[in-house]
C-alpha cells in the first residue's frame, strides 16, 4: 500500500458548520491521519495522509462536507508525507 499526503484548502460556508469535526470523523473511519484547521479567511485547510485510495475517498468527501456546509471549491495539492499519529482538529 502506497502512502500519500494531500493538502486541501476548502472554500465556501465551511466554518461554524462542524466541517472540521465531520472531516475528522471521515478520516478516522478511513484510517487517515493529518489535521483540519480553520484559516483566517474563512476557508478550512485539511492535511490527509495514509493509503492512497483512502486519502482519495476522504478528499472526494470534502466536496460534500457535513449537511450545514456549502462547499464551493476544493484545492488539492500533493505534498511530501509528514508523519502524523492521528487526525486532529486545530
Amino acid at each position: 500500500m502506497a502512502t500519500c499526503c494531500v493538502k486541501a484548502v476548502v472554500s465556501g460556508k465551511v466554518q461554524g458548520v462542524s466541517f472540521r469535526k465531520a472531516t475528522q470523523d471521515q478520516a478516522l473511519q478511513a484510517k487517515v491521519t493529518g489535521y483540519a484547521k480553520n484559516l483566517p479567511d474563512g476557508r478550512v485547510e485539511v492535511m490527509l495522509c495514509g493509503e492512497g485510495t483512502q486519502v482519495n475517498r476522504v478528499a472526494q468527501w470534502l466536496w460534500q462536507g457535513p449537511p450545514e456546509a456549502r462547499v464551493t471549491h476544493v484545492e488539492l495539492e500533493g505534498v511530501d508525507c509528514h508523519e502524523h499519529d492521528a487526525f486532529v482538529t486545530c
